[in-house]
């Protein structure tokens, strides 16, 4: 198995934006580990953290015209990756506030009690209040 030498970054953001798709694999293939290693820091696993890579890289593909090449590729993906990291723990923190689930990415809720389930529903009426008073 032969290992790619990396491609300069420029050269390979070029590349993709004139419309090379292998070019864009190219520069996922140099920032995947690191991206993945940036990402479990903030996650705290490996399923969450590939889930944060692979948003990152859809979400990159999308803007990548907007990306400003005076910048490192690296750090650019790196800042989508916070913020991919950032509406994850966000959900996370949702789903212990809103349903009180223990495992914040579960979808099993312990059975409730009569009195658990009017505290649940108070919370998720707060939640939608709060959210559409931002509106």
């Amino acid at each position: 198995m032969t290992r790619e030498e990396p491609v300069d970054d420029a050269a390979l953001v070029a590349r993709a934006l004139s419309g090379d798709d292998a070019a864009f694999g190219q520069l996922m293939r140099q920032h995947t580990h690191d991206l993945f290693r940036f990402a479990r820091r903030y996650t705290g696993d490996a399923e969450s953290a590939r889930d944060v890579v692979q948003e990152t890289f859809v979400s990159a593909w999308k803007a990548l015209r907007r990306y400003d090449q005076a910048r490192p590729f690296g750090v650019w993906l790196r800042a989508i990756a916070l913020n991919k990291c950032r509406d994850l723990a966000r959900r996370r923190f949702l789903r212990r506030v809103v349903l009180g689930q223990a495992d914040p990415d579960g979808f099993e809720t312990q059975s409730r009690s009569e009195e658990h389930t009017s505290e649940l529903q108070s919370r998720l009426h707060l939640v939608c209040r709060l959210l559409l008073e931002k509106k």
